[in-house]
C-alpha cells in the first residue's frame, strides 16, 4: 500500500539526518496518514479512506467530504477518490433543487 494521501496526494519526502559532527545519512519523512470513515451526505453512506491529518482538517473546514471533492482538483485525487467525486457530481446533478435548499 502506498504511503500517499487519497485526497491531497501528500506522499513520502526524503532528506538527511545531520549529526553534531555534520555526518549526513538519508532518512524518510512519512505523512501522518489516518484511516477514517467519512460520511457523504449526498450519497447517504460512509466512505473509508486513508487520508493525512492535514487533509482531514481541510475536509472539516470545507464542510464535509462532498464539498471537498467538488472543489478538489482531479490531479491530486487518487483513482478511488476520483470515482467518488464522479458519483457525488452525478448524484448532485440529479437533484439540484434539494441539494442547494
Amino acid at each position: 500500500m502506498a504511503r500517499r494521501c487519497e485526497l491531497t496526494g501528500k506522499a513520502v519526502l526524503t532528506g538527511n539526518n545531520v549529526s553534531h559532527a555534520n555526518n549526513k545519512t538519508r532518512r524518510r519523512f512519512l505523512p501522518n496518514l489516518c484511516t477514517v470513515t467519512l460520511r457523504s451526505d449526498i450519497l447517504e453512506r460512509g466512505v473509508r479512506m486513508r487520508v493525512s491529518a492535514a487533509a482531514l482538517r481541510t475536509v472539516e473546514h470545507r464542510g464535509g467530504i462532498d464539498a471537498f471533492l467538488l472543489k478538489a482538483d482531479d490531479k491530486t485525487l487518487s483513482p478511488r477518490a476520483l470515482l467518488l467525486k464522479r458519483e457525488v457530481v452525478a448524484k448532485k446533478a440529479e437533484t439540484p433543487a434539494e441539494a442547494t435548499a
